[in-house]
């Protein structure tokens, strides 16, 4: 049966393929099948619509005619990724998306992690005098209790500093998530619809137990949720694989897998999860089938990798036009390149490793999509677009061919160590939401 349109996956183990170009969905197509994963082919962001010039609709027709013209009879999803406006959700739920990752980040308040008692207490006082927060509620279900989220996995806020810490750092957050759940049900109507959560673009990482307070406070505040991407220790740049300590990490990672199951159960989202192949084992492993890895930029970058190999002037094109960029464009992303990592000069049979390779010339390309694809110009005053576009429809095949092979690459790692959710023992948190005080308390701070 031919599923020509998307449809929600619930908590299946997925994995998300972002498209920039269009194109690529056939060769997403051959990278998933067999594998344990269900696919989200329509993908793309809010900023990453703006600096391709596309519409919503053009990445969901995208993905539509491809599951036609393959004959795809699984199911697949259409991710409409960090929304953080009303506007942004009713564009893309009026283009078809079915699932939708409310991006907070802007309302996380970073700062928090270093104010000391009298500031917090301050910014707290000033959320809870605008609604933001209610002060009651947050010292009464959470200060001094003990949280258990698996067997021999506790959590406590042990005082008030470490409660408003959490608090004022993603109250805001978190306030702003509800609203735009609200909106995500308003434009969708009767239809169906999931929702993830992603807290992932801020400066300092999600704790485990900020992480606890953002799942019991969603669940208080009714947001249902399919999926959560945390900010999770060590540097998940673009384009690259992961730098930081494998071994902090899985430990990490144990806790936030426990937290999932306990307060959702949802799947832990990794973003930025493009080519962290040294992470891969450890996340397949830990996280059962409630896990969702999303990818953008890796595909585009193999559709580059398909240039390099059949027109190497235009490459070399774009990599001019990409240098003088880079500076600019890598102020809106989580990178460590610099320009003069990569020669100027390299001989044609070293491009391709110099550029996809390694990690400077990856990370150079990667930030600079927006400018290719939005205002880049070839010598002949031909829009690089329209030229790396037609290279790819004339080498449709090749472009194939590297796609299943990288991203093939990640299912492997990611699944060939697989548990099943069902294996882990199934806890809820509700306990937590029933009041721990009995009678009248007095108030803290006296916010109100």
């Amino acid at each position: 049966m031919n599923s020509a349109h998307p449809s929600l996956l619930g908590l299946k183990r997925s994995f998300g393929f972002g498209d920039r170009l269009g194109l690529a969905t056939p060769g997403h197509m051959d990278a998933v099948k067999g594998t344990p994963f269900a696919p989200v082919f329509a993908q793309q962001s809010m900023r990453e619509l703006a600096r391709t010039r596309r519409r919503p609709e053009d990445v969901m027709n995208a993905a539509v005619n491809a599951v036609k013209e393959e004959e795809w009879d699984g199911d697949w999803g259409a991710d409409a990724d960090h929304l953080q406006t009303e506007d942004d959700v009713r564009r893309m739920a009026g283009a078809g998306f079915t699932f939708f990752t409310i991006d907070p980040s802007e309302w996380v308040n970073n700062p928090a992690d270093s104010m000391g008692e009298e500031s917090l207490v301050n910014a707290f006082c000033h959320m809870v005098d605008r609604g933001v927060l209610n002060e009651e509620e947050v010292f009464d279900h959470y200060l001094g209790r003990k949280i258990t989220v698996d067997e021999g996995v506790s959590f406590t806020f042990r005082d008030r500093v470490e409660l408003l810490r959490a608090a004022v750092k993603y109250g805001g957050a978190l306030h702003h998530a509800r609203r735009m759940y609200g909106w995500i049900e308003e434009a969708c109507g009767d239809r169906l619809f999931e929702v993830e959560i992603s807290v992932d673009e801020t400066e300092t990482p999600t704790s485990p137990l900020e992480h606890l307070f953002i799942g019991l406070e969603l669940k208080r505040l009714g947001v249902k949720v399919v999926s959560l991407a945390p900010r999770f220790i060590g540097d998940f740049e673009k384009g690259i694989d992961y730098r930081g300590d494998l071994a902090t990490f899985e430990d990490h990672y144990a806790k936030h897998a426990a937290i999932a199951r306990a307060c959702g159960p949802y799947k832990l989202s990794i973003h930025s999860g493009s080519d962290k192949f040294s992470l891969y084992p450890v996340i397949g492993r830990m996280s059962g089938d409630l896990l969702h890895v999303k990818t953008a930029g890796t595909s585009y970058l193999e559709g580059l990798r398909v240039v390099c190999r059949t027109d190497r002037a235009l490459f070399r094109e774009i990599v001019a036009f990409c240098r003088t960029r880079y500076e600019t464009d890598r102020a809106t992303y989580h990178v460590s390149a610099v320009t003069g990592d990569v020669p100027d000069l390299i001989p044609d049979e070293e491009l391709e490793a110099w550029y996809l390779e390694n990690d400077s010339g990856r990370q150079i390309l990667h930030v600079t999509f927006g400018s290719v694809l939005s205002g880049g110009l070839s010598t002949d005053g031909v829009p690089f677009q329209e030229k790396i576009l037609a290279n790819l429809t004339d080498h449709a095949g090749l472009y194939r061919e590297v796609l299943r092979e990288h991203l093939g690459k990640h299912l492997r790692l990611l699944y060939g160590a697989r548990t099943k959710s069902s294996e882990f023992p199934a806890y809820s948190a509700d306990f937590v939401l029933a009041p721990y005080y009995s009678g009248n308390r007095t108030i803290p701070f006296g916010c109100s």
